[in-house]
């Protein structure tokens, strides 16, 4: 490839180059000690913005600091050992940003190039390189990284990434002072004063570096202040020459602020075990966890979820939304796993449209609960059937389920191939719920789906519907300021059942109308009868789709509020997503009147769908209620924090209190504050509770604040 000498690409920090461009374009980093300037020019002709270097000497914290989210490291000519330490110095930077890694080599048949591989590259083109060959790979490694970036699913799993575990820092540009988190502090063998002692600077956060990292950091923080750009650098943590830190600046008018992530150069033997799309465990990860399990003599039962006809989604919508919607089922899927199953449980996706749940028995016994994993098949199928949203379309898939319980001598291999038959069997036969069992050599049995139904009805009158109230708080001073009335369904056979299957039952039964007036008329009846001392608690009761579509639904609601003898002002109704997907028209007509009537109205599950910006344009509201999902992902990196703050930033811009669901450690706690959020619920304070406990727990909590 001839160099041309009038493009010349940008390198900062190195004399060498020219002179930087207007080249638009997403920003590409290339490192090439042969070719830099002609692989700039290709990159460039093919509308990229080249940052290039030719040295390795801080290509990590340049990768960084150029934002981009495709690395280009040229081998051509270098001895494999060189190779190895170029690739090792950029690949973890490259996979905790989401980022993919083309290597250019002579042969992707060298002996050294496995080696490569297992270090953290994506991609490999070889022999002579032309426009055409470098367009295509380029384009081909960009595809993954928006997957990696996208992905929502992934935002909890990102591999290659340790928990943060609070480490953050802000400057403040005023008064010129540092205020650094404890376990950063501790981290960098920082001594965070208190009243007592002087304050922290930036150069006491420079110093602790070690020599060689310096510059990077000083270059990234210049840039932060001067250019008010966002900026990044990395650095090892002193004395732990295995973990390195990335630290993301991002500045505003007041100064700007650390977030900082850990990188472990011995976490690649596991990335295999993870799914790049949808963050869930891969193939391999699936058979890793189930053979753990066998080896320990837990037998755990195995569900094989096969979408439908989903080569039309792809024909019809187009590659990109399909690859959407297998996330969006990731979502869904792990987050009936997280509330019906046991802790010990897996969700992986193992081709393309196939997932596999594995649920162990409780820790009462060591069998698995064939009836649960039952159950759990049931409420995915429903739960795939309701409709996804993208965009203008409303899209339904259909899901068939295979269930092989584990036997005793089985291997892993062994149970997903019977779930396989199982599933196989569920996708010919015409059974209701589209689920099959197979036992051992047995043939596969259908799943009566009716009982549960049949059940359901007899429920209400026997007391099997029992109501729960989970406390929030005020992230100001943890004051408990109101509860969450939730539905719980005591089964003489199945055990407890959570609000969201027992929902998901009633709404395949039709029952789902005199489920929910009998559980708003008996949350209602409670919260009027608490004591005096919790006078000033707010109660949030949820609203369904079926409410909605009920015309006589505001009349009759409003006159069980009053019935019971609740203060309307005391009341706030939660819709959720699901409410909103077919009836966005119908809800917010319905809102305006509740709002209307002296009610408080919030949309709850926030941040997990398509149109959850569309729900802030179209909805009168006072709270946005931040799904636990999305709350759990600021423990994630520094990309997940800034998307959680971003949406805690749109709530409170637009005049809306922002509650935060799931919240279960100090790390999520301290994070959602820092943010902005405002209140919160989650077992890291309370689970939920009888009516008749909430005043102990009340008086509890306000000796403890005295």
């Amino acid at each position: 490839m001839r160099e041309p000498a009038a493009t010349r690409p940008h390198e900062e920090g190195d004399q060498s180059s020219g002179p930087s461009g207007d080249m638009g374009g997403l920003p590409l980093f290339i490192l090439s000690a042969a070719h830099r300037d002609a692989l700039s020019a290709c990159a460039a002709r093919a509308g990229w913005k080249p940052i290039a270097a030719r040295r390795l000497d801080r290509a990590e914290s340049r990768y960084l600091g150029s934002l981009a989210r495709i690395a280009v490291i040229d081998l051509r000519g270098v001895a494999p050992d060189d190779a190895l330490e170029m690739v090792k110095a950029l690949a973890a930077a490259v996979e905790a940003s989401g980022g993919a890694l083309l290597l250019l080599v002579e042969d992707v048949g060298a002996p050294h190039v496995p080696g490569l591989i297992a270090a953290g590259a994506t991609h490999l083109l070889d022999g002579e390189i032309d426009d055409t060959r470098f367009t295509i790979a380029l384009r081909t490694a960009d595809k993954l990284a928006e997957r990696l970036i996208g992905s929502l699913a992934a935002a909890g799993n990102r591999h290659a990434v340790a928990r943060s575990d609070g480490l953050f820092w802000r400057w403040n540009g005023a008064e010129r002072t540092l205020a650094i988190s404890p376990a950063l502090g501790d981290l960098l063998r920082i001594m965070v004063p208190d009243a007592d002692h002087a304050r922290l600077g930036i150069a006491d956060l420079v110093r602790a570096l070690d020599r060689a990292d310096r510059a990077g950091a000083v270059a990234a923080i210049r840039r932060a202040v001067d250019d008010l750009m966002p900026s990044a650098f990395a650095h090892a943590v002193p004395s732990q020459p295995d973990r390195r830190l990335v630290q993301h600046l991002y500045p505003d008018a007041q100064g700007f602020s650390g977030e900082v992530e850990q990188l472990d150069v011995h976490h690649r033997a596991n990335r295999r075990d993870r799914d790049p799309m949808t963050g869930l465990a891969s193939r391999q990860g699936a058979i890793r966890w189930l053979d753990h399990h066998l080896a320990q003599g837990r037998l755990p039962a195995v569900l094989l979820i096969g979408l439908g006809d989903f080569d039309r989604v792809n024909s019809a919508y187009g590659r990109l939304v399909g690859d959407a919607m297998l996330s969006r089922v990731a979502i869904r899927l792990q987050r009936l796993v997280d509330a019906m199953a046991p802790r010990d449980s897996l969700v992986a996706r193992i081709t393309g449209t196939e997932f596999v749940i594995a649920v162990l028995g409780g820790p009462e016994t060591a069998l698995p609960s064939v009836e649960r994993a039952t159950l759990l098949a049931q409420q995915i199928v429903a739960e795939i059937s309701r409709p996804f949203n993208a965009g203008d379309y409303l899209i339904r898939l259909t899901a068939r389920c295979g269930l092989a319980p584990g036997q005793s001598g089985d291997a892993a291999e062994t149970i997903l191939r019977r779930a396989s038959n199982a599933l196989a069997d569920a996708r010919r036969g015409s059974a209701q719920g589209g689920i099959r069992i197979r036992v051992a050599d047995e043939a596969s049995r259908i799943v009566d789906d009716d009982r549960l139904q049949n059940d359901l009805r007899h429920a209400l009158d026997s007391g099997q519907i029992q109501l729960l109230f989970q406390p929030q708080y005020a992230m100001e001073d943890d004051s408990i300021v109101g509860v969450e009335a939730l539905a719980r369904w005591q089964h003489p056979h199945y055990g407890e059942i959570g609000a969201g299957a027992l929902f998901a039952i009633a709404e395949r039964s039709d029952f789902m109308l005199p489920l929910s007036d009998h559980i708003h008329a008996r949350a209602l009846t409670e919260a009027a009868a608490w004591p005096d001392e919790l006078r000033d608690l707010r109660l949030a009761i949820n609203v369904t789709a079926a409410d909605i579509s009920e015309p006589d639904f505001l009349q009759n609601f409003l006159q069980t509020v009053d019935a019971s003898g609740f203060a309307r002002e005391r009341l706030t109704v939660e819709l959720t997503e699901s409410g909103l997907v077919e009836h966005l028209a119908g809800a917010s007509l319905l809102l305006t009147q509740l709002r209307e009537a002296g009610l408080k109205v919030a949309v709850d599950d926030f941040g997990t769908g398509y149109s959850s910006l569309a729900y802030l344009k179209a909805l009168p509201l006072d709270y946005l209620k931040i799904d636990r999902s999305i709350a759990r992902d600021i423990e994630g990196t520094a990309r997940d924090r800034v998307i959680v703050r971003a949406i805690i930033d749109m709530g409170r811009s637009l005049g809306l209190g922002v509650i935060a669901e799931g919240v279960e450690t100090e790390q999520q706690l301290a994070l959602l504050a820092r943010a902005g959020c405002t209140c919160y619920q989650g077992f890291l304070r309370s689970p939920a509770i009888a009516s008749d406990k909430l005043a102990d727990l009340v008086r509890a909590n306000q000796r403890s604040a005295t």
